[in-house]
């Protein structure tokens, strides 16, 4: 495997969490770096040596400017769905590689086989850009270890009892660290063309354990216990919309009893073992004792 000639890698979704770890990844191995957002003054956090285009998913004509000269696109779908053969046909036109945050769908375990909407949107564009013969990467994270502050640090700051349904299931958080670092090493070096993968954490941990991971970082107790699927919905109405609670807890369920769905795609690629869940606990433990 080779560096290619660095042309200019163009990532979307440059504000999010992975996106911006890939761009951090990208500047460490020196490559050039531009930045796609929808209002340039929310990319303002980039570093400087990021050249920021103003482009909009739903708008696949505004993508151009940013698409010339680049080598490769990091494609983070985050818009409605209506625009994406207009996108994939645009990437096609410009550049030679493509690297699509996908998720595990294919995978044969029952966690990851339960009906899912974003599963099959992601299927489609993965269609799309078969299609056009682009030599494209397709990084599928299993559970992000970033959902925990969502999930668990309310309660946790608040100093009270973390209640959560399917406390049983297990899934083995991966580290968004590690995903970006595969994404960019797929992005600017060559020998990862029609290559698919599962990133997993290294290890199989109940939700219930992930808690008991957080607790002994911390250094005191947390109580655990387990809440209803019901009782769930009651309390995420209004703040996650109804397919994604209805796949989360369809997932969890089948989960239960069964060990989680482990790779060795992260070590394969990068040469180092996945950060475990405690690892990355214990680098954003602020996340679950600070703010909002």
């Amino acid at each position: 495997m080779h560096q290619t000639d660095s042309p200019p890698v163009l990532v979307t979704g440059a504000t999010g969490r992975i996106g911006r770890a890939v761009i951090d990844q990208l500047l460490d191995a020196n490559v050039p770096v531009r930045a796609l957002a929808r209002r340039p003054e929310a990319a303002a956090m980039l570093p400087p040596e990021v050249e920021v285009f103003a482009g909009d998913l739903t708008v696949p004509e505004s993508l151009d400017p940013a698409l010339h000269g680049a080598g490769a696109v990091f494609l983070v779908w985050t818009a409605p769905p209506r625009t994406v053969a207009a996108v994939v046909e645009r990437l096609a036109a410009h550049v030679r590689r493509v690297v699509f945050l996908s998720s595990p769908h294919q995978t044969p375990h029952p966690f990851f086989q339960q009906p899912n909407p974003m599963a099959e949107f992601h299927a489609g564009i993965e269609r799309l850009i078969a299609a056009t013969g682009l030599e494209s990467t397709i990084i599928r994270p299993g559970m992000l270890a970033s959902n925990a502050p969502a999930w668990w640090a309310p309660a946790i700051r608040a100093g009270e009892v973390v209640r959560w349904p399917y406390g049983a299931a297990e899934t083995a958080p991966v580290d968004d660290r590690d995903v970006a670092a595969v994404a960019a090493r797929t992005l600017h070096l060559d020998g990862y063309a029609s290559s698919d993968y599962v990133l997993t954490g290294p290890e199989s941990l109940t939700q219930a354990a992930q808690v008991d991971v957080i607790a002994d970082v911390l250094g005191h107790r947390i109580a655990f216990e387990e809440m209803t699927p019901d009782e769930f919905r009651r309390m995420s109405e209004g703040a996650v919309p109804s397919p994604v609670l209805d796949m989360l807890l369809a997932a969890w369920s089948a989960a239960v009893g069964q060990p989680a769905y482990i790779t060795t795609a992260v070590a394969d690629i990068l040469g180092t073992a996945p950060r475990t869940f405690r690892q990355w606990v214990a680098d954003h433990s602020t996340a679950f004792t600070e703010g909002a």
